[in-house]
């Protein structure tokens, strides 16, 4: 019987080869053959979206500061800011990310939005809009191929109202985050793999699949790790080495069962990090800072 094998979704583009979030590492993730590049948002001082994960500059680029606190243009601005990790690279816009997807070569490609939740909404979604509403034949040509992955429920009438056309997903670390304030109205549920490795986990994904939405999960590197998420049958794998697991994909398309047995399941067992201490802490304190950002989680009232 054929199996349908997860797709590869390159996280910040080919993050452990190139400095992430850049046009350097969403190209490699290209051209390693990826079906979608995952990057995040913020928007700077004078209304330029760009594509970063931190709020801040420090850790990644040779610039420190708020983004929303800085102005993109200028002497001082970000478009001179360049990565500590070689080979050095600029920020890319949301504009030019956009611009990258448009290239015939790339209209295959999707792209994975994280919407980080120090945004103001309104002022995102509308910027957003107007870089995709642009391009000639956008409509269908590139709309349906954005997914905007949304952590906090403040986000969702929002999308909906500005952005329309694009899917939706929820982005959690916890499962009762996601069934109780993130579950309607999205065609994919994105989760930390970790928060799945428990019979609870197993039960979330039998929900997901009788709902008839998308699994995918994060951050998986490890050909252990990502066998075990065939073994799940999620629908798409975001990692930090899409060239790792695009390998090990064409290995199993070739021979499954000689391919699987190259990698035992010890580390299920082994691995202090999955076990409820270590995943239960990371979970409280990722929902901590989601309300500390974004203020307290309402639940979505039923079929909004």
């Amino acid at each position: 019987m054929e199996r349908k094998l997860p797709q590869c979704w390159g996280h910040r583009g080919a993050s452990a080869r190139f400095p992430e979030n850049t046009m350097a590492s969403f190209e490699a993730a290209i051209r390693d053959g990826v079906d979608g590049i995952e990057s995040d948002v913020h928007v700077s001082k004078d209304g330029i979206v760009i594509m970063f994960h931190d709020p801040t500059l420090g850790r990644t680029t040779d610039f420190i500061g708020t983004i929303k606190d800085c102005n993109w243009y200028g002497p001082d601005g970000m478009e001179h800011a360049r990565t500590k990790k070689e080979p050095k690279q600029s920020i890319p816009t949301f504009v030019e990310t956009v611009a990258l997807l448009m290239q015939p070569e790339n209209d295959h490609i999707h792209l994975n939005v994280d919407i980080k939740v120090m945004n103001d909404p309104q002022r995102l979604f509308t910027l957003m809009h107007e870089a995709i509403s642009a391009h000639p034949q956008w409509e269908t040509r590139l709309a349906p191929r954005i997914l905007l992955g949304i952590w906090h429920p403040r986000f969702f009438q929002p999308a909906k109202d500005i952005l329309p056309y694009c899917r939706r997903s929820c982005i959690s670390f916890s499962l009762w985050v996601a069934r109780t304030h993130l579950w309607n109205d999205v065609d994919c549920v994105s989760i930390w793999y970790k928060a799945l490795m428990s019979s609870d986990g197993q039960r979330f994904r039998d929900e997901v699949k009788k709902s008839g939405k998308k699994l995918m999960v994060f951050t998986v590197n490890e050909p252990a790790h990502l066998l075990e998420m065939v073994r799940w049958e999620v629908d798409g794998v975001i990692t930090d080495t899409p060239g790792v697991w695009l390998q090990l994909r064409s290995d199993l398309e070739k021979n499954y069962e000689a391919t699987t047995g190259k990698y035992g399941r010890l580390w299920l067992y082994t691995t202090p990090t999955l076990y409820w201490p270590f995943t239960y802490a990371i979970q409280r304190l990722v929902e901590y800072f989601l309300q500390k950002w974004g203020g307290p989680f309402v639940p979505l009232p039923v079929g909004a």
